[in-house]
């Protein structure tokens, strides 16, 4: 059968958006992509309005769906909306959500496999349909034959951090519909009554409230809701424990709650045995799903959920559980890391460990081990031909549900028909769906902010993908000595997108629950796209022969930077990785390099000299031996240094290390940890060097792993904790920070002749600044560079008998001395009556 979207699909996707849109007359396209469908290009308009047939009293909600989209009757003349039990016996279509669509100017016939099918055969319908301003209605005439590849598609919300609002979880169940996801797994780290302390009790009023109007939403819109419990960080083996499960599932099946999970990830101690695990799920199936007739299939969520944490050896915890399980029951898995991508591979070698097809737990757009990025690109790594090795697919999401649609809206189109999927075209068909009144906009915005940056999961995703290889070779013919001007007027164009595309979602995006769990990148984001502006109008200056021109703009390139800094010091500032992080990966450090790049320029330096050794001083890094820290994220703050926190268990094999080491600018004066483990005195030991070579032992004082350490040596400069004991030792990273304050530094009017232009020497108002000039600037053109914002400056010379002899007063930020000025001169003071501080960032030898 020929699918007209499927054709469309071998194009590259700006033809999809010409011809195929264009194709169907009003820019809509079925989606998810069926699997086999014939798309006419003429519509026609009803003679007469539907009358329905076939529909169970019981849907009346698909009956509001049609009743929305096109004109139903139910007396007079009209045409036929059949719909009847879909007696194909295509094995394909032995499937919930399998159905046949016919659509002729003559009549609507629906053939579903049950209702849920029936749900997804007028959603598609409605596709297919178009409303004027008056109300008349077209249609497309269509013959289409669909099924879902993957059972149950969705979402778990199973991440760390603030959970889903109850309004963010009914609009999204509203969402799945329209896309026919079927799954919606509740499971939020954060909620008391989901894990511990309170897995065992009853919700409060509001709170059982709340679920049973999701379980109600949920089922109108088709969607299976799965209460999930987490039992595992406290729970006995014992019958009451075991009783206390089939209590809260009984009253959680009051509330409307057809489906369960029992989640067994991130625990530690007893909770982890996969015997008494799979005991007490087969308890569950036996004496509670059995017994129920309309709940769902038991899924489970094991404690080894990735490969790289499974044992490997034979006869070990995957293995037990697939021994053991109820074959019914669905076996969890994120893939062959906590956070990667989904492989046939991977899939296989679980698969035969649990003996069943896994039930992928997909961690993207999840975001909680980086909680300063958006994880808005494109969803791919996902592998097309594993449809027969998974039995379900979820993906965790963002706390940031709006933000998260992007990603989902992928999921729902690679989950029902893999083949088809292809994960740029389902992106930008995101940002259309999602935001038409602000597309271009909004794609701007996602297409920079795709990038987890580095983390402990080693996951990283491609970001500014078009603008990238246009940054690179802009940046070569740069540092060569040559402007490029055919990509600085692309680049220019560009960050002049991206400075107007926040402003632009902000004013005409209808989902103002997005604007607000994005404001403050959208905030940054404006920041970013002036920056890189006026530092395309520096470099241009610069290349040109306008050194004060592109000195001013050099200023004005600081001056947002600087902003840029304060935001990601005042907003977002969660415990773990607080900031904002915007075009991080590529367009950021293009900014940074070339307002970089040509501030050593300023400085008379040729590139090869790079930065100057002082930079060194300010250094910090990761100091560890295991490689899972050492690519670990680093936060500097007015707190000091640390780790980010890591959410999971991670270990620490004997004689590996967990450090931090300063750079010469710091001195430290305390740690404080938190490795959240009862035994950490018994096999831990903390050491501090100056060298790392030389190791001192430090006595620690701890209590469950937590403590504070205070130091009085100088010199030190390597922090670690090491494992010495002889085996393998698992942890929580909840804290590992290193407390530092400044070395006293050198002589402050170094900083204004010290051949670097990030450091700089303050003017304060009515307090002369004296520079004493080094023998290579005596009696030479100077060029000083300044920051006045505007603010007169004084610079004089020593005369006569103790005078001064001014020769220079404004407010230039750019100032040249001529050589006839300075003849015996060794030194320049530098003097303002305003109360506004001036900076002197550095006297050079000027051309």
């Amino acid at each position: 059968m020929y699918s007209m979207l499927a054709s469309c699909s071998k194009r590259s996707f700006l033809v999809i958006l010409l011809s195929c849109f264009s194709l169907l007359s009003w820019a809509q396209q079925v989606l998810p992509q069926p699997q086999e469908a014939v798309i006419s290009q003429e519509g026609f308009v009803p003679v007469r309005p539907y009358r329905v047939s076939g529909l169970p009293a019981s849907e009346q909600s698909v009956l509001a769906l049609l009743k929305a989209g096109l004109p139903i009757t139910q007396k007079g003349k009209s045409l036929p909306l059949k719909i009847s039990k879909l007696k194909e016996k295509d094995a394909r279509l032995q499937r919930s959500g399998a159905y046949k669509l016919t659509v002729t100017p003559q009549k609507i016939t629906i053939e579903a496999f049950d209702d849920r099918a029936t749900f997804y055969a007028v959603q598609t319908l409605l596709q297919l349909t178009k409303k004027d301003k008056n109300g008349q209605v077209t249609l497309l005439p269509a013959t289409i034959v669909d099924f879902p590849d993957v059972a149950y598609r969705g979402t778990v919300e199973g991440f760390y951090g603030e959970p889903w609002s109850h309004a963010d979880r009914l609009e999204q169940l509203r969402f799945y519909g329209k896309l026919k996801l079927n799954t919606y797994i509740y499971g939020p780290k954060d909620d008391p009554y989901h894990s511990s302390p309170h897995w065992r009790d009853p919700y409060p009023a509001k709170e059982a409230a709340h679920i049973k109007e999701l379980a109600d939403v949920a089922k109108q819109n088709k969607v299976e809701f799965v209460w999930a419990i987490h039992p595992g960080k406290d729970i006995k083996w014992n019958q009451a424990d075991s009783a206390a499960v089939l209590a809260k599932f009984n009253l959680m099946y009051d509330l409307g709650v057809r489906a369960f999970a029992v989640f067994f990830d991130d625990i530690s101690g007893v909770g982890t045995d996969a015997h008494m695990q799979a005991n007490l799920l087969n308890h569950i199936q036996r004496n509670f799903i059995n017994q129920k007739k309309d709940v769902a299939p038991l899924i489970m969520c094991p404690t080894e959920y990735n490969k790289g944490w499974a044992n490997k050896k034979e006869g070990t915890y995957l293995d037990i559980l697939g021994q053991k399980l109820d074959p019914a029951i669905h076996v969890m898995w994120t893939g062959n890391r906590v956070v990667d991508d989904i492989t046939k591979e991977g899939l296989e070698w679980v698969n035969r460990r649990i003996k069943r097809p896994a039930y992928v737990w997909w961690n993207f757009p999840v975001s909680d081990y980086v909680r300063n990025h958006l994880l808005m690109g494109p969803s791919y790594g996902l592998d097309q031909q594993a449809a027969q090795d998974m039995s379900g697919f979820v993906s965790n999401p963002m706390d940031k549900a709006e933000a998260s649609k992007p990603a989902i809206f992928s999921v729902a189109l690679y989950s029902w028909n893999l083949q088809a999927y292809h994960p740029q075209k389902a992106w930008e068909a995101a940002h259309a769906f999602l935001m038409p009144e602000a597309t271009a906009a909004f794609r701007t915005f996602s297409a920079h902010n795709s990038d987890p940056g580095p983390n402990g999961h080693l996951y990283r995703r491609e970001e500014s993908v078009e603008l990238k290889p246009h940054l690179q070779s802009f940046l070569e013919a740069y540092r060569s000595g040559q402007y490029p001007a055919e990509a600085g007027k692309l680049l220019a164009q560009e960050f002049r997108n991206i400075e107007a595309a926040g402003p632009e979602i902000r004013t005409k995006s209808t989902n103002q629950r997005l604007v607000e769990q994005i404001a403050p990148w959208l905030v940054q984001f404006n920041y970013l796209g002036k920056a890189g502006k006026h530092a395309m109008f520096m470099a241009e200056k610069k290349a040109s022969g306008q050194p004060g021109s592109a000195w001013a703009e050099y200023l004005r390139v600081e001056a947002l930077l600087d902003s840029m800094a304060l935001v990601n010091l005042t907003l977002n500032q969660n415990p773990y990785q607080p900031g904002v992080k915007t075009g991080a990966l590529h367009v950021k450090p293009f900014v940074e390099e070339l307002f970089q790049h040509t501030g050593r320029s300023f400085l008379n330096q040729k590139e090869a000299s790079g930065q100057p050794a002082q930079a060194d001083a300010l250094v910090n890094a990761p100091y560890s031996k295991a490689v899972r820290f050492a690519s670990q994220p680093l936060v500097f703050n007015n707190q000091g240094l640390s780790f980010s926190p890591m959410l999971e268990t991670v270990f620490l094999d004997t004689t590996e290390y967990l450090g931090l080491k300063m750079g010469d600018a710091w001195q430290a004066t305390a740690l404080s940890f938190n490795f959240s483990t009862n035994n950490l005195g018994a096999w831990g030991v903390l050491e501090v060097s100056s060298d790392a070579k030389t190791w001192r032992t430090v006595p620690l004082t701890e209590q469950r792993g937590k403590g504070r350490v205070e130091f009085a040596d100088p010199s030190i400069r390597y922090v670690r904790f090491r494992n010495n004991s002889a085996k393998r030792q698992n942890f929580y990273l909840k804290e590992y920070r290193l407390e530092v304050k400044p070395k006293v530094g050198q002589d402050p009017s170094l900083f204004a002749y010290d051949k670097s232009i990030n450091t700089y020497q303050t003017i304060k108002g009515g307090q002369p600044v004296t520079v004493k000039l080094p023998a290579e600037l005596k009696g030479s053109p100077l060029t000083v560079l300044l920051r006045t914002d505007g603010v007169p400056v004084t610079i004089s010379v020593p005369g006569k008998k103790g005078t001064r002899q001014t020769i220079y007063r404004g407010s230039e930020a750019y100032v040249t001395l001529a050589a006839s000025q300075l003849k015996n001169v060794s030194q320049l003071v530098f003097s303002s009556e305003a109360a506004q501080p001036i900076r002197i960032y550095e006297i050079v030898k000027g051309q």
